[in-house]
């Protein structure tokens, strides 16, 4: 892989915006775990490297297990995930890949069953601030391998 430019080094007022992101996202009622799970199951279908290392490390350093870490790709054909988590991540893959450019009504409804609208409109935003880090790492092809758990960690404040 050629090295390119680090975009957010050339740009630091654009690792502020994003990072700004997190801020917001520190202070929502979802789950911290299951944006965790959100954020690395959008990566994977991504194929983001970077953010795929960085939030499996910071899922197990959370105390996922890692059962339900490496079977996530799969987690309709499993039991481990609760329904709000299922609700969660069909939402998530929605967003992120727009079939016919929407978000399918069964989906939209799946989701109500367990989320209040302000939190839709919060997992709504975590998956789009994920596919914006996919891009960018991806399109600067950033390098993967070498995070360590809460590097960029985010408090709310």
């Amino acid at each position: 892989m050629q090295k390119r430019i680090n975009a957010l080094e050339v740009k630091p007022q654009v690792a502020k915006a994003l990072m700004g992101l997190g801020g917001y996202l520190a202070k929502s009622p979802i789950e911290k775990s299951l944006l965790h799970l959100i954020e690395f199951r959008v990566s994977q279908i991504n194929g983001c490297a970077f953010c795929l290392d960085m939030h499996a490390k910071d899922l197990r350093a959370a105390g996922e297990t890692e059962q339900r870490v490496y079977m996530l790709s799969a987690w309709r054909e499993t039991d481990l995930y609760s329904d709000r988590e299922q609700a969660g991540l069909a939402w998530a893959e929605a967003v992120t890949k727009l079939a016919q450019q929407q978000v399918s009504d069964a989906v939209y409804e799946q989701a109500l069953k367990v989320f209040t609208a302000e939190e839709l409109v919060d997992l709504t935003f975590a998956v789009t601030a994920i596919n914006t880090w996919n891009r960018f790492n991806i399109a600067f092809q950033t390098p993967a391998g070498h995070y360590q758990p809460g590097q960029f960690a985010v408090t709310a404040n």
